[in-house]
């Protein structure tokens, strides 16, 4: 048991000690953000709330602060323990069966809103993870028909759940895309999107502790002979399944941005890079 948090102390007390234990494990500012989430998932009090009223936790949430920095500091994601991220001002669930949405996600979407804004298209996102982008496409384009797919039964659940918080009519279906057998089974559409595994299987090591122990790695790797799996399948799909005039939107490995670039394009699509907000191209987008 941690030496701090074994009794009773205020809020500010607490929320400090948070922060210097945080700090084996992440940054100052990366520490000072997750532990303003996790005071307030267990206080209900905003940081400003908090400096204001520096009142006494009580038994149980002393308790809860034990056990979630426990948990914290051997690599457990915040949003694992509070089972809730935001995406694109929304509030979504999320567990050890979905990755934790990013904000380069956020972007993949917002552009895909921006460039579609008004119509009203059929969408396939490949890869259902939380939902976070097909839910978010139908809050942002509500007159698209949306279709999503994952290998995973657990993602599913995770998502349909969050379609359900977030009042989004999206279809969900269980469905092995790399199955090409499978793949007569959809229609054709006017979009499709993906965020689909591409970290190379030897990077891994690389990785946070916080994603590489806890977050899916069937969401994460491909092996590291063949990074461009899932691109090239895409690709492939779309000359069959992308309606005339239609576009692929993919979330990229800024490693491997210009090699999907110009797969895309040997299939015969006119392709462009988008970069993050960071400067690295992470996004493409191919049309037929």
């Amino acid at each position: 048991m941690l030496n701090i948090f074994t009794s009773m102390s205020g809020h500010n007390i607490s929320y400090r000690n948070l922060v210097s234990d945080l700090q084996q494990l992440y940054d100052k500012n990366e520490a000072v953000a997750i532990a303003n989430i996790l005071m307030e998932h267990i206080t209900g009090l905003t940081y400003s709330e908090r400096l204001v009223k520096d009142t006494t936790l009580t038994t149980q949430q002393t308790e809860q602060l034990n056990n979630a920095t426990e948990r914290l500091l051997t690599g457990v994601p915040i949003q694992h323990i509070t089972q809730t991220t935001h995406f694109l001002g929304a509030d979504y669930f999320v567990n050890e069966h979905v990755l934790i949405p990013r904000p380069e996600t956020e972007e993949l979407v917002q552009w895909i809103v921006d460039e579609q804004q008004g119509s009203q298209p059929s969408i396939l996102d490949i890869g259902s993870g939380s939902g976070c982008i097909p839910i978010s496409l139908k809050k942002l384009l509500p007159k698209a028909a949306i279709t999503s797919i994952d290998v995973s039964a657990d993602a599913l659940d995770v998502a349909k759940r969050n379609a359900t918080q977030n009042n989004a009519e999206v279809t969900f279906l269980l469905f092995d895309f790399l199955n090409k057998g499978n793949w007569s089974q959809l229609p054709s559409f006017d979009i499709i999107v993906s965020n689909p595994p591409y970290i190379p299987i030897s990077e891994k090591e690389k990785l946070d502790r916080n994603v590489r122990d806890y977050e899916p790695g069937t969401a994460l790797f491909v092996p590291d002979d063949d990074a461009l799996l899932f691109y090239r399948h895409i690709a492939e799909f779309g000359k069959t399944h992308l309606n005339s005039g239609g576009v692929i939107y993919c979330e990229l490995h800024q490693d491997y941005a210009t090699d999907t670039k110009k797969m895309f394009e040997q299939q015969g699509y006119s392709t462009a890079l988008k970069k993050d907000m960071f400067g690295n191209e992470r996004m493409l987008s191919a049309k037929r």
